[in-house]
Formats: structure tokens, sequence, C-alpha cells
């Protein structure tokens, strides 16, 4: 179990705005380090701080952005295509709602919407292997999440459909990326086709185990589902490539659970908090995710409904590092003699005479 997890690091995009420091990489790169953090995610949809079409052409643009952050004091986690991933697969009920993820020149259009989104995430694999990073993290999009309760009946067939398209649309970016030598680390997300473990097993099964379709591992979005959420761990370690810190809390009344009856998010069963305001065990997931080899970074990712941004962030980092586990090279008994003494055992054992 030599080496520990990463961190902290911070998920940028809920922070980027147009003031400052949010307003560019060099400034919201020296905000972050300022706070505690060791690395950034970058959201490569958002051009005030990230050119993903320039990087995946221009090692030069590449290592400028490397030169950044390292002169910041933070090193890059991950990019993110979470948006432009989502784009990849759109059931006709969400168009409206998702065209605005998309440049207006294809909005409106789902096709061109949809080539514009695999060409992004395509670039993220060369981008990723510029930067010299092991993965990128980003969401599947969705075709049948609509239909997910079985009421009306669901059509025989439609969900394996769904599936079988979601495998012929991802399975050439995963090429790319196998190509580039980087991961892909799907956020397994309510919205999403891919959302939980039994749907990650149908999406593996549809992509034939790719090597490069990993888990980006959020045990929030498992606790809003009443998923047990360290087991997931027990299940799937060998896939979680990067993860998200982040907490949330569910507490169903007799009014609403999960589905919380349209209620706004301040006003749901389940909600997103900062770190530490939640029911999230994170001691027991640091542990678990120790005890089972992952050495990627821990990022924070925060929505909560209802602490700032600005408190949540610096709250953040510290959280982070009381959670890593500088892990261990000895056993508690090894001052007891732990040479093999077969004669001794025997006779403990009463096996010999």
């Amino acid at each position: 179990m030599a080496g520990a997890i990463k961190g902290p690091g911070i998920f940028l995009a809920q922070f980027a705005s147009d003031d400052a420091p949010f307003d560019s990489l060099p400034s919201i790169a020296r905000w972050a380090a300022g706070l505690g953090y060791k690395a950034v995610q970058i959201p490569t949809w958002d051009r005030r701080l990230f050119d993903l079409d320039r990087c995946a052409e221009s090692q030069t643009y590449a290592d400028e952005v490397r030169g950044i952050c390292a002169e910041a004091g933070v090193a890059i986690s991950e990019l993110s295509t979470h948006l432009q991933g989502q784009l990849v697969a759109v059931n006709p009920a969400y168009d409206a709602a998702f065209d605005s993820f998309a440049p207006k020149a294809v909005q409106g259009n789902p096709a061109k919407r949809q080539a514009w989104a695999v060409d992004q995430v395509t670039k993220a694999a060369t981008a990723a292997q510029r930067l010299g990073l092991a993965g990128t993290v980003s969401f599947t999009g969705s075709l049948a999440f609509p239909y997910l309760y079985p009421w009306p009946q669901r059509p025989e067939g439609l969900v394996e459909t769904t599936f079988a398209e979601l495998a012929r649309r991802w399975c050439p970016i995963l090429d790319a990326y196998d190509d580039a030598g980087v991961d892909i680390g799907f956020e397994l997300h309510p919205g999403e086709d891919v959302f939980d473990g039994a749907s990650w097993e149908r999406f593996q099964s549809a992509v034939a185990g790719h090597p490069r379709a990993r888990i980006n591992y959020d045990p929030s979005h498992f606790l809003l589902q009443a998923m047990d959420y360290l087991a997931f761990i027990d299940l799937y370690h060998d896939r979680i490539s990067a993860f998200h810190v982040k907490d949330a809390e569910f507490r169903p009344d007799g009014r609403q659970g999960v589905y919380s009856g349209y209620s706004p998010w301040a006003e749901r069963a389940g909600r997103f908090r900062s770190l530490g305001d939640g029911q999230v065990d994170f001691s027991a997931v640091f542990t678990r995710l120790t005890q089972h080899g992952y050495r990627g970074w821990a990022v924070m990712e925060w929505e909560c409904f209802l602490k700032s941004p600005s408190q949540g962030a610096a709250e953040g980092a510290p959280f982070i590092a009381r959670h890593l586990i500088d892990v261990t090279d000895k056993a508690f008994d090894d001052f007891a003699n732990g040479q093999v003494d077969q004669a001794r055992i025997e006779r403990m054992l009463g096996l010999s005479q």
C-alpha cells in the first residue's frame, strides 16, 4: 500500500466568473493555492480559464498552461469535459435544456451539437496527453433517463438499445483515449444513463470492458440514492480513476423522499452540502480508497445549497488535508517476533510432542 491519495485539489467550474480573481487561470490558480489546494481540475468549456482547441493543437500552449499552474503552486489533477460529455447523448426531451451547453452555432441542431461534443471530448484526450495528465473526467450523457421509473412500462429492448447506442457513440472516443494513453473517468450521476453500479455494469458490458472507461467516484450522488457508497468502492475500486470530494445529506420525511416532489434544491430531502456539513463518512471513504490502492487526486467539488462558495472553498482544503492518510510501512505488532519459527508454531498448536 505504498503511497497516498494526493490532495487537496479543487474543481474550478463552480468558482469561475467574470470577477477577479476567478476570471483567468493565473489568478484563480493563485487563489486556490492561497487556500491550501495543491491541484486544480480545469473545466475545458470555460475559455476564461482554458482553450481546449488550442491545447489539443499546440504543445507550446500546453506547456504555458502547465507553467501558469506551476508558478502559482498547483498541479493539474484532470481536465473536465462534463458539459461536452453530456451532449454526446441527449434524449429529445432534454434538447432545449441542454442546448445552452453548446456554442450558438450548433444550438437547435442535435446532430451538429453531438458532433461538436464528440470532437471536444476527443480533443480532451490529446490535450491531457500534452499536459502530461493520466486522465480526464466527464459524463456519459443520457438517452433512457426519462424512462428511469418503470411506469408506464418500458417497451422490451429500450434499455438494451440505449446501451448499445451509448457504446456505438463512446467506443471510438475511448479508442482515441487509448491511443493517447489517457483514461476518462465518468461521474456516475442521476440524469446520466450511467448513475449507479448496475448501470455502470451495463455500460461496461456494452463497451466490452474498455480499459479507458473509468469512474470519477463521488459519494454524494450515491448517498442521495440511498446506496452503500463504501461497498461501491469494494466492488469497483479497480475502475476508479478520479475522486470528487463532495458532501450531501438525505433527510426523507412524510412529505418527500428521493424524488422530492419537484422541490427546489433548498427544500429537497436530498441536498448537496459543503464538506463536513453533510452525512458522508469521509474518514471511511478515504480509508476504503486508500486500502484499495487509489493514489489519484482528492478534488473538492463545491455545490452547497446554503453555504457561500468562498467559505466552502476556504474550509475545503483543510478538510481534505485532515483526511489524507500517510500510509504506514509498519505493522502495529512489529515489536513482536515476526520471524517464522516453524517448530514453535507446531508446539503452540500441539502438533509436536
